[in-house]
C-alpha cells in the first residue's frame, strides 16, 4: 500500500539544534498530526533518510477507536504506551490489554491492531526498524474487534 495519507513523506519538524557531526534535536509540530488511512492520528517525530535504521511516530486513538488490522512486511515495530489503555491483537497472542509504560514488540510480517478500551485518548509511540516506509504497509481484512487468525 502506498497511501500518501498513511504517513507523510516530509513531516513538519522544528529543528531545535544540529551539530557538526550530525547530532540533531528536533521537535515535532503538533499541528502536523493527521488521521491516517488506518484510523490512527499520527504525528511523525523522526523519519529521515539520514537515519535509515529507525523511525518514530506518536500515535493517538480516541476512546472506542481502533486501528485497521495490518502488517509491516519487512519492518519490526515497537509500541511504547504513554497514556490510556488499549487491547492489542497481535499475531498468535490472545487479546492483551496494554497500559502506560508497556512496551510491545511486533516482528516483521505479523498481523496487528489495537483498540482504545479506555475513557481517555490512548497515546503511544511507534518505533520502526528499519524506518517506516509506506510501501511496506499492508492493510488486512477484518476489524480490530474480530479474533485474529
Amino acid at each position: 500500500m502506498t497511501d500518501e495519507k498513511l504517513r507523510p513523506r516530509e513531516a513538519g519538524r522544528s529543528l531545535v539544534q544540529r551539530g557538526t557531526q550530525g547530532e540533531t534535536v528536533c521537535r515535532p509540530m503538533i499541528e502536523d498530526e493527521f488521521l491516517s488511512s488506518e484510523g490512527v492520528h499520527i504525528l511523525e517525530s523522526w523519519n529521515v533518510s539520514e537515519d535509515p535504521q529507525l523511525s518514530i511516530a506518536r500515535a493517538r486513538l480516541g476512546p472506542g477507536q481502533a486501528s485497521q488490522p495490518h502488517r509491516l512486511r519487512h519492518t519490526a515495530e515497537r509500541y511504547v504506551i504513554v497514556s490510556g489503555t488499549g487491547e492489542l491483537q497481535i499475531g498468535s497472542l490472545p487479546p492483551t490489554l496494554a497500559h502506560a509504560g508497556d512496551v510491545v514488540y511486533i516482528p516483521p510480517g505479523v498481523r496487528q491492531s489495537i483498540v482504545n478500551t479506555g475513557a481517555v485518548d490512548l497515546v503511544f509511540y511507534c518505533l520502526c526498524s528499519p524506518r517506516f516506509d509506506a510501501a511496506d504497509y499492508e492493510a488486512l481484512p477484518g476489524t480490530s474487534t474480530e479474533p485474529l487468525a
